[in-house]
């Protein structure tokens, strides 16, 4: 009976510890950390994802599970943080593609009083809140949700159970991920970066040569509508081009 019930508390705690990875990354990945998604939706999905992977991932988790509350607290706590690590570092690189929405929005001239955003509960200019929900839907579509489940079960390999959480190697990992993030969406933004200076520049130019026509004031309007006819023709381009990198950066790490 004892043995049973040993039995018992080591399998309950088994998919205790695998939840604790899968919930800590359901957390704060994008999409499912929503405001927007209820608090019962992200624990049931967390539930039967971690469910559906106990069962490949028996032989990586059963054997090192210890009931002992000395070595139990640190393996539950190295957990929360390896699936905290793998979330975060996919939440980067949505909060680089809303960093470039914003800066776009500014560039032509498009910033107006933030508005309410579809997946975050700030204020958020209307064009980056396209932006980023978008990419974002676009993304789920190319099962990108898929994605961080096979980096949760790689992660194992990676960070197994038996080996504590690691901060000097998490952090030279969200190092390296913010600078991928950054310089793929500064790139995809390149030719905006482009079109402001430009056009601020001739702007610039007119004004001093004519200095009795407010031509900052005139030139507004057009600045406004060059830039959403070019946002027109490479938004679909733009998106695609994150979708890629985004696989290629973000999960192969």
């Amino acid at each position: 009976m004892n043995a049973l019930s040993a039995l018992t508390q080591t399998t309950i705690l088994a998919a205790f510890l695998a939840f604790c990875r899968v919930g800590a990354c359901f957390m704060v990945m994008p999409g499912l950390s929503s405001v927007r998604v209820p608090l019962h939706v992200r624990l049931f999905a967390a539930i039967a994802v971690t469910v559906g992977l106990l069962t490949f991932l028996w032989d990586r988790i059963y054997p090192f599970v210890d009931p002992h509350p000395a070595v139990l607290v640190p393996m539950i706590a190295s957990e929360l943080l390896v699936g905290g690590l793998i979330g975060i570092m996919t939440r980067l690189y949505m909060e680089a593609l809303r960093f470039i929405g914003a800066g776009l929005a500014m560039l032509i001239g498009f910033n107006s009083n933030g508005g309410t955003a579809v997946e975050e509960p700030e204020p958020q200019a209307p064009l980056a809140a396209l932006i980023s929900l978008s990419a974002l839907l676009m993304l789920f579509v190319f099962d990108f949700h898929h994605e961080v489940i096979r980096a949760l079960v790689a992660s194992y390999q990676v960070a197994p159970l038996n080996v504590f959480f690691n901060p000097q190697a998490a952090l030279v990992d969200v190092a390296d991920t913010i600078s991928d993030a950054f310089f793929l969406v500064i790139r995809l933004g390149s030719p905006f970066v482009a079109y402001a200076i430009i056009v601020n520049l001739t702007v610039g130019f007119v004004n001093k040569l004519t200095p009795q026509i407010p031509v900052y004031f005139i030139a507004q309007p057009i600045i406004i509508v060059g830039g959403i006819v070019m946002f027109y023709f490479a938004a679909a381009t733009m998106l695609s081009l994150f979708a890629d990198g985004f696989i290629d950066l973000a999960l192969s790490r």
